[in-house]
């Protein structure tokens, strides 16, 4: 209904009206049948859920070689389930045994695991936050620590109360044994709670690598619900204990014996019975339509904060005419870091005399102006208690006078019994917040000319506090009929915004760049020793190896042939290092003359590729999806498809993008490029090229080596970052401070860093993992993890190519903030 103002996005969100669009369409043109039988119709469901199984883990930034998805019916179900299958140790064994431990800043669904674990007869330990912080001193004498007794450690990523973002690092801290949440001997698991988290900020899990998440997509997406899952991190996956087995779950079983072998597969093992199959393939339009509609996870997470940090601003002055406040905010932050703080205010409603004001007549008078929010404990006693100093006797007083959770009783004997909550997603707007605001200040600040006037006083802020000459990338306070919200809405621009490091509409952005590209007076970098370019190479086929050249020349995409090719799955879904590690052992090489790609490989007869486009019957154009974008493709035909399938063992094929380039122009922050500039892109995830400096890298191979205490090759580490272009510059990471750059005659202009992912694990001269790669560089570089920076090139038009050479001179041009800001794709901005 229009008018409406939805302020409760931490209950649920909104879903748009595309997501149905697109599901509606999915279901009237494909059949989706039970995936648990072998016909066409079930093998498409099994195929489609195994595709969306990988988009979640994608999502997070992970792989299947590290977790598993459980499919549930939401997150309580995912955390009942992981207190029933956790492999305890009861007390009274021989072994000492489990203990549970959990956040007092805890949904219900955490706390109530305790009941499972109290009937095995384990102890459960509640710990408080500033508890937690203390567990240093909890170090174990040498003698127990070698102990394997299994203990479980659960917390919010985000508090459901007051949006208080606990450490993600606590997770390798309480692994690694760092952080003991008890002075007890054992193995530590971590629960990391993602609920309410997940909904507005992106989860990296291929850093933050918790145990168990429990999730529910209603929270991110709005649709469908009923539906959750439960990431499970392999290396306690095979320790899981299940006694229940459902239709499905089964390898084999006896009717009339004891006999029951479970599946291998993890997932398969614990989703009893049908999984909510069309819900499921409803999931991969919820990511598709999130992504087209926000540009990912990271902007959703600065959108957001901005909203509540301006409505906590402003809500933490409104004063009455004594000068007592309006209101009591629950918080354990200042609101100044997403990093530490959610998009959720939590507060109680102060009158003149400092008395609070009950959450229900709150309530209603927001009812009264459409203004839809969240009232009561929020199924977190524990924060509850702590925020509003509730004793334990207080609860069992107001239980007493007849209070229970979830009614409307909000105060008992002039104490509160719960708040209110309000909280933004990533449809809400500046005007939502205006809204609020507006409400508080016309019911509480209305009753005297005095006030009337700090009213115009706060409006004025309002006003102030928000610039109005930056769109907004949606204007969501229209709602449509049955509650969700219109895509064409979503492209409108609102009057205001208050989004933090928030990008404008690509077209006022580009046009933005221009105007500052012809003013700004470019910095030269000058002195010290000259920076030259000491390697250059290559990757014809996308995550396979690097091709090596001293000189080479330079097309409309960047280097010539770069990226040309890519291996995809049987449903056309590109295959990188991430899914496939023994990509990095396919070494393609190009031969110019002979206009050819020879693809070798150990084990492997050599196999070569026509660098011809082919245009003939055989071949077959389609639309491949590579990094969220949607390119134009072609088969290179069932011999290279066999000889891919073969050497990786699952079925491949080679594909390669169509010379139509027109539909994957580059559309990114191309800092001083025209709007009329038409840069297309390879294969590439963000830009034509990669740099790379060798000092930078010098300086964090002394981290690496250090933390792996072993020696490291400088080429090995070189060749683990992927990039295009290799220098060598007098200072580590002064490349992060370029805006331009020129190489020879080529103009190159910095798009943003490159943000690593699981990829520089890989060595990429035997296909080997080591975690500790992603680790260390998040380590040495404070948690961030870039590394390189991405350019882009306008080709000259000249009757003679442009040609790449080592040994060539580069001159960088400073920015005049220091500051690269990251490319505005939300994937991660490893080459590949």
């Amino acid at each position: 209904i229009s008018g409406i103002t939805y302020l409760d996005h931490a209950g649920s969100a909104l879903f748009p009206e595309s997501l149905l669009k697109a599901f509606t369409d999915d279901l009237r043109n494909n059949v989706y049948g039970n995936p648990h039988s072998q016909n066409i119709s079930s093998k498409l469901t099994h195929d489609t859920i195994e595709h969306v199984r990988y988009r979640i883990l994608q999502h997070f930034h992970t792989t299947d070689e590290d977790y598993t998805i459980i499919f549930t019916s939401g997150c309580t179900a995912a955390l009942k389930l992981v207190a029933e299958a956790f492999p305890w140790i009861p007390e009274g064994t021989k072994q000492p045994s489990s203990r549970f431990c959990y956040l007092t800043d805890s949904h219900t669904s955490v706390v109530g695991m305790r009941g499972i674990t109290a009937s095995m007869n384990v102890l459960s330990v509640p710990i408080k936050p500033k508890e937690i912080l203390l567990s240093e001193e909890n170090s174990l004498p040498a003698e127990e620590q070698n102990c394997t007794t299994p203990h479980l450690f659960s917390y919010p990523a985000q508090s459901n109360f007051s949006g208080t973002k606990y450490p993600l690092s606590w997770i390798q801290d309480i692994k690694s044994g760092k952080l003991r949440p008890i002075k007890i001997p054992g193995k530590w698991f971590v629960l990391l709670d993602a609920a309410s988290y997940v909904s507005s900020s992106p989860l990296d899990l291929g850093v933050h690598q918790a145990d168990f998440i429990p999730i529910s997509f209603y929270k991110i997406f709005g649709f469908p619900t009923g539906l959750g899952a439960l990431l499970v991190n392999n290396r306690i996956a095979p320790l899981l204990r299940k006694t229940y087995f459902g239709g499905g779950t089964a390898a084999a079983y006896l009717a009339g014996e004891d006999f029951y072998i479970p599946r291998r597969s993890i997932a398969e093992r614990f989703e009893d019975g049908t999984v909510s199959f069309l819900d499921i393939i409803a999931l991969k339009h919820g990511f598709d339509v999130l992504e087209k509609l926000t540009g990912g996870m990271e902007k959703i997470k600065q959108h957001t904060f901005a909203l509540a940090r301006y409505t906590y601003t402003v809500l933490s002055t409104l004063r009455y005419a004594n000068g007592a406040p309006v209101v009591c905010i629950y918080s354990d932050t200042d609101f100044s870091n997403p990093d530490v703080q959610g998009p959720i205010i939590n507060f109680n409603v102060l009158d003149e005399n400092g008395d609070v004001v009950g959450f229900s007549e709150v309530d209603k008078m927001a009812s009264l102006y459409n203004i839809h929010v969240r009232t009561g404990c929020f199924c977190n006693t524990g924060a509850c208690q702590m925020h509003l100093d509730i004793s334990n006797e207080d609860i069992q007083r107001n239980l007493k006078a007849g209070h229970v959770c979830g009614d409307d009783v909000d105060l008992v004997d002039g104490h509160p019994t719960g708040s209110v909550r309000i909280s933004f997603g990533y449809m809400s707007s500046f005007e939502d917040a205006q809204t609020f605001l507006k409400f508080i200040i016309a019911t509480r600040l209305s009753k005297s000319d005095a006030e009337n006037a700090f009213q115009s006083s706060v409006t004025k802020l309002m006003r102030e506090s928000v610039p109005d000459d930056h769109p907004s990338f949606n204007s969501m306070d229209k709602l449509s009929p049955i509650f969700h919200i219109s895509d064409r809405e979503l492209r409108k621009n609102s009057s205001a915004t208050m989004t933090v490091n928030w990008q404008p509409p690509e077209a006022e952005a580009e046009s933005i760049r221009a105007a500052v590209s012809e003013t700004a007076v470019p910095t030269c970098k000058r002195g010290g020793k000259p920076i030259t370019v000491t390697n250059i190479y290559l990757y014809p086929i996308k995550s396979c190896s690097a091709f090596e050249v001293t000189e080479w020349p330079v097309g409309n995409q960047g280097l010539l042939y770069d990226r040309n090719w890519m291996v995809v799955n049987q449903n056309g879904i590109c295959i990188t290092q991430k899914q496939e590690p023994r990509l990095c052992l396919v070494n393609p090489s190009i031969d110019l003359e002979q206009k050819v790609m020879v693809i070798q490989a150990e084990g492997m007869d050599p196999i070569s590729v026509s660098l011809e486009e082919n245009t003939g019957k055989e071949a077959v154009i389609c639309e491949s999806k590579v990094c969220s974008h949607r390119v134009k493709t072609y088969d290179c035909g069932e011999e290279i498809a066999g000889w891919f399938s073969l050497f990786l063992g699952r079925p491949c094929r080679l594909i390669r993008q169509s010379s139509d380039t027109k539909n994957r122009l580059h559309q990114k922050n191309t800092k001083g490029l025209t709007p009329a500039t038409n840069i297309s892109l390879s294969l590439v995830n963000e830009a034509q090229y990669l740099l790379i400096n060798v000092a930078s890298i010098l300086e964090l191979k002394e981290h690496i080596s250090a933390r792996l205490e072993e020696p490291l090759e400088i080429d090995e580490l070189i060749r683990r970052f992927r990039a295009n272009i290799v220098i060598s510059a007098p200072e580590s990471f002064e490349e992060e401070e370029w805006a331009e750059i020129s190489i020879g005659a080529l103009q190159f202009q910095v798009v943003g860093p490159c943000s690593r992912c699981q990829i520089i694990c890989i060595d990429q001269q035997s296909g080997e993992r080591n975690k500790e790669f992603l680790q260390s560089l998040s380590a040495a570089r404070g948690r961030k993890t870039n590394f390189g920076i991405y350019l882009m090139n306008q080709p000259l038009h000249s009757s003679f190519p442009d040609i790449l050479s080592v040994g060539s001179q580069v001159l960088p041009v400073l920015k005049e903030n220091t500051e690269i800001q990251p490319p505005t794709s939300s994937e991660e901005k490893c080459s590949g």
